[in-house]
């Protein structure tokens, strides 16, 4: 619900559980009040410190430096007098820089509005607050919109910044969120990694100055990623406070907390700054994307869910949000540029046999693409490695029984190309510099409706083809030497954003045309899984590094803040294609089962013993994924801080069944049974250890704890499922 008290000039954001509260000082500045558990609705307006000094421009005119340098601001302006960070920077045609934003009305309305070309949370049951923000002088108007769901603790947020003015303007600054409170010595919770070890869970004290994580790749980035949270020194998975805040987008980003001169912090989020200029024409306005707050008084445990339950329910699309996704096999690390029809077709009647239900045509199947040094571009079938073309393949996988995918890296060009010898323009680069390629490939100017247009009508025409179910959309390399012919001078510092919103707009079209697709992006494996993917695609690749202990933190990290059905998780072949590491095939399949589940190897080599466990794995994911994809979810133990055993568990809505999966790592000498202390059940209740005769309460399991019995080896597993009686 939100509020405006008008007497006092105060609003009040309440979730299910929290309360998000601005008040506006001297009739003309909004401030940030408070956020944090849930208020009866009164006046707060004492802790926007009005009276302590510097008091307000009105009443000591002298000092409105002061005052605007320690304001806590709802949102932040840069160069009339507040120093700290910025949300909005502006230039003028004259080269003058500084804004005022003063508050100038408010509307309150049932429902939310969607952003044009960007991906945003969606439902009903929900109430949206829009303030207007306004600096005549420099002719430009803001509108803060803030949305809370009926069902979510969470608080959407985002920025529309119009030109008022007769003149055009330059924006170089527009971030979508600031969050202001006085600091207690919180820790900075983010989520860094590289390519095959993304998001990794770390955390360090903000004694001062400030944090930053940040991507400048064109990506959110493996390195990265558009996450950030203040939480107390005692945060734990159940207990202490966490204010966190997510991006909705899938490009640069900035998100940075600061720790001011009065102990303050502030936290920002939104597009990089960096080479970013969006020239804004009289009568224009620019839409940022939003990001998600969330506060929790219940530790890390209950941010999860939170946001789980929200783009669950809220963010994703696709009809395969709410039923099981087919369990497929990708034949990349199976055979990697080296296969033909024959190949795949034995691959597809192994799996079938086995209950795979969907065969995935990885790299190479198009223009005369026999390594990553050609074709990208040319979306046409490569008849030496598929005679009879693409749709005899397709109908010989259907007549199996099994669905067919097929990968595409729709936004690149290969200097090897029919394409880039007919439009060498077509890519990124700037005048008169030799393009820096990574995987020998350059990257294709999305700003340009041509190129668009290009790209969509090849991804559909080979979908039109054939009986294509499933698309693998990958990207390969970061984004550089970003110049485009077709814009002016002045508006080249746009070209990131253009690009970004070029790739939402390939995808929706897309998903429009063929809306039973099962659409999964990737980008390198996990560069470009972030919020703003999940809007058009349920499931991202969750990394390459498909190795199932090195998987234990990636996953763990992705889980942190998605769900576990957007994870796309594989079991791999061993000794694994990038440790090297051999790990048992139950291990590997007990770690997938908390994604989407698939298999990426040669079913035709593995092991004996492998291929007779297959099956049984199949039905495996058939009974669990109802559990795993809707389920709430629950961080046991880390093996990323305990370096020695991993766990979590999955419970029904109504605690009426719980998964437990425990991994141990690494074997310990003259140990007996583990005891570790479960969480998701119904502490009144008594539950029944499946495939056994053992009966616990549920607060035995709660606060007594489970003894995971002892095993032998490293990379061992089990999976527990109880079941209320």
């Amino acid at each position: 619900m939100i509020r405006y008290q008008e007497k006092t000039n105060i609003f009040q954001l309440d979730t299910l559980t929290t309360s998000y509260v601005m008040g506006i000082a001297d009739g003309s500045y909004l401030g940030h009040i408070y956020y944090g558990k849930k208020l009866q609705p009164q006046d707060l307006g004492y802790l926007l410190r009005t009276q302590e000094h510097p008091q307000t421009p009105s009443k000591l005119p002298r000092e409105k430096m002061s005052f605007l340098d320690s304001f806590p601001m709802e949102y932040s302006f840069s160069g009339t007098g507040d120093f700290r960070e910025s949300c909005i920077d502006i230039r003028d045609i004259h080269g003058q820089s500084g804004l005022e934003l003063l508050y100038r009305g408010h509307r309150i309305y049932h429902g939310k509005d969607g952003l044009q070309g960007l991906p945003a949370v969606w439902g009903e049951g929900c109430q949206t607050l829009e303030i207007t923000l306004e600096d005549t002088c420099a002719g430009i108007r803001v509108r803060l919109s803030y949305s809370v769901f009926e069902d979510s603790d969470a608080l959407i947020r985002s920025v529309k910044v119009e030109n008022t003015g007769t003149e055009a303007v330059y924006l170089e600054r527009v971030l979508s969120a600031c969050l202001e409170m006085d600091d207690e010595e919180y820790e900075m919770l983010s989520l860094p990694g590289a390519w095959a070890r993304e998001r990794h869970i770390k955390r360090q004290p903000l004694l001062s100055g400030s944090f930053v994580t940040e991507s400048v790749r064109g990506e959110s980035s493996h390195q990265d990623h558009p996450f950030l949270a203040a939480v107390s020194h005692n945060c734990t998975q159940t207990c202490g406070d966490v204010y966190a805040m997510h991006f909705v987008y899938s490009g640069n980003f900035l998100a940075k907390a600061q720790r001011t001169q009065f102990d303050t912090l502030r936290m920002v989020m939104g597009i990089h700054p960096d080479r970013f200029c969006w020239k804004l024409e009289p009568g224009a306005a620019f839409q940022a994307p939003e990001a998600v707050l969330v506060y929790s008084d219940a530790g890390l445990g209950k941010m999860s869910r939170t946001l789980h339950d929200l783009y669950r329910n809220h963010l994703i699309r696709s009809s395969y949000k709410e039923k099981e996704r087919p369990v497929l096999i990708n034949n990349w690390e199976a055979t990697y540029f080296d296969f033909d029809t024959e190949k795949l077709i034995a691959i597809a009647k192994e799996s079938a046999a086995l209950g795979i239900e969907m065969l995935v045509m990885d790299d190479g199947w198009f223009g005369h693409r026999d390594s990553d040094d050609s074709s990208l571009g040319d979306w046409v079938v490569y008849e030496k490695k598929l005679p009879g073309g693409l749709k005899y393949l397709v109908d010989e996988v259907n007549r199996l029984g099994m669905k067919f995918g097929i990968w595409f890296e729709p936004e690149m060009i290969s200097p090897d190309s029919r394409l880039y010898e007919a439009h060498p323009d077509w890519a990124f680069h700037l005048k008169g510099r030799t393009p820096s390629r990574a995987r020998d490939q350059l990257v294709l100017d999305l700003s340009r409706p041509e190129v668009v247009d290009y790209v969509y009508d090849s991804i559909s025409r080979v979908l039109h083809s054939a009986n294509i179910e499933y698309v693998k959309w990958d990207m390969n390399r970061a984004l550089a030497d970003i110049g485009s012919v077709a814009l002016p001078p002045d508006q080249q510092g746009e070209l990131s954003h253009r690009y970004m919103l070029a790739v939402y707009e390939l995808q929706e079209r897309l998903i429009t045309e063929f809306p039973d697709l099962l659409l999964e992006n990737c980008s390198s494996g996990g560069a470009r899984f972030d919020p703003g993917m999940l809007y058009y695609s349920p499931q991202i690749w969750c990394s390459d590094d498909t190795d199932a202990v090195e998987r234990l933190s990636i996953q763990e990290g992705t889980a942190l803040v998605y769900p576990l059905s957007s994870m796309g998780a594989h079991i791999s072949d061993c000794p694994n294609h990038i440790t090297g590491r051999i790990t048992p095939f139950e291990t590997r399949s007990h770690v997938a089962l908390a994604g989407s589940f698939g298999y990426e190897l040669d079913i035709t080599k593995i092991p004996e013993a492998e291929r007779q466990m297959i099956s049984g794995q199949v039905a495996m994911y058939h009974a669990y994924n109802d559990l795993v994809r809707e389920g709430d979810y629950y961080r046991i133990a880390s093996y990323q801080e305990n370096h020695r055993f991993d766990a979590w568990a999955v419970a029904s809505k109504d605690k009426g069944e719980v998964l437990v999966t425990y991994v141990q790592v690494l074997a310990e000498p003259n140990k007996r049974s583990r005891k570790i202390r479960l969480q998701g059940f119904d502490e009144d209740a008594l539950y029944r250890l499946e495939g056994t005769e053992q009966v616990y309460s549920g607060e035995m399991l709660l606060y007594g704890g489970f003894l995971v019995e002892p095993m032998k080896g490293d990379f061992v597993s089990r999976l527990y499922h109880f079941v209320r009686m």
